[in-house]
């Protein structure tokens, strides 16, 4: 089946051919693969590209931090990376602090954060990477702060429901904008502009025992819940964040699948996380490429018609399914 690629796919191609860094050749095939029409006759095209990106993010991260002048780079760990973004005293840190083990200067003054802190979150039997940043309005941090927001799988957008959100809101957004990047929920990217980075997004009001109506979450909710999803939480009390959880997790679009070896049971502690939608196939390469190439068959249990089904590589995998790989 031919491939049918659109004009505007050939473009971003060649804006990937002409590019310098890795972090440029990432954003131009993320283009490529969200232009790229699905079907059976792009499968493999996809599967390359997947494969480059996952190449030139590695590179990306193992390039040395230089401070300001250079920037850092975050290697990416767990199950995806959440780069949180926020004007002073959002409760950034306060976050990272309490649902990783990452310890970031929290304070109640502004611009306590200098440089991204990694910290890893537990979610059911998974870790997410958070990433607590300075204020998007630092301008010192403007010459690196761009990359790691234009890399992060999902942006966390945080606002203090003890003030007013607009004001927050715009400033945040026209500071995304000033940088090329968009904001987007769950849905379909929207009709690509090379260059601009569209990033799926979830909007987090803290504070929320100081929003005692919940008016400003309403207000919130009522201006900018119509494509980004939004939760409100309380770090101080500590509700509100394992349906914030829940919420990354659905917006990561990602899976949980299990695998077994011939007579033996599923370990249920170590899935393999892999995009939605994936096949057998690419659940083999993301344990080893070995395993791709020399895959005879598989059987599934869990999205097969009945348990310790015989399948082809092409089958597409649900999540918590177990996979049991013979080569």
């Amino acid at each position: 089946m031919p491939a049918n690629l659109p004009p505007q796919y050939h473009e971003a191609e060649k804006v990937y051919r002409t590019a310098k860094t890795p972090e440029e050749k990432v954003e131009a095939l993320e283009t490529m693969l969200a232009i790229m029409p699905k079907h059976k006759g792009t499968d493999h095209l996809r599967a390359e590209l997947r494969r480059r990106i996952a190449k030139h993010q590695e590179e990306a991260e193992r390039r040395p931090s230089a401070g300001k002048k250079g920037g850092y780079n975050i290697r990416r760990e767990g199950a995806g990376q959440i780069v949180l973004v926020g004007l002073p005293n959002a409760g950034k840190s306060q976050l990272v602090s309490a649902l990783t083990e990452a310890r970031p200067d929290v304070a109640d003054y502004p611009y306590t954060t200098k440089a991204p802190m990694p910290g890893m979150m537990k979610f059911e039997n998974i870790q997410i990477q958070l990433v607590d940043m300075p204020p998007i309005i630092d301008r010192e941090a403007k010459s690196w702060l761009s990359h790691l927001l234009r890399n992060a799988d999902v942006l966390l957008v945080m606002v203090d429901l003890g003030e007013d959100p607009y004001p927050q809101m715009e400033a945040v957004l026209g500071e995304l904008d000033r940088m090329k990047v968009k904001l987007i929920g769950s849905e379909v990217k929207d009709e690509l502009l090379i260059g601009v980075a569209q990033k799926k997004a979830l909007i987090v009001g803290n504070k929320s025992d100081l929003d005692m109506t919940g008016d400003n979450f309403k207000l919130l909710n009522a201006r900018y819940g119509g494509k980004t999803p939004l939760v409100a939480i309380s770090v101080k009390e500590g509700t509100g964040l394992e349906e914030m959880k829940r919420a990354i997790y659905n917006i990561l679009d990602i899976m949980r699948v299990y695998t077994k070896a011939p007579g033996m049971k599923a370990d249920l502690n170590e899935p393999v996380i892999l995009k939605k939608g994936s096949t057998v196939e690419e659940a083999a390469e993301a344990i080893h490429k070995d395993f791709r190439r020399n895959l005879k068959y598989a059987q599934v249990w869990g999205s097969g018609k009945f348990d310790g089904q015989r399948v082809s590589r092409g089958h597409v995998l649900e999540d918590g399914d177990v996979v049991e790989f013979h080569i």
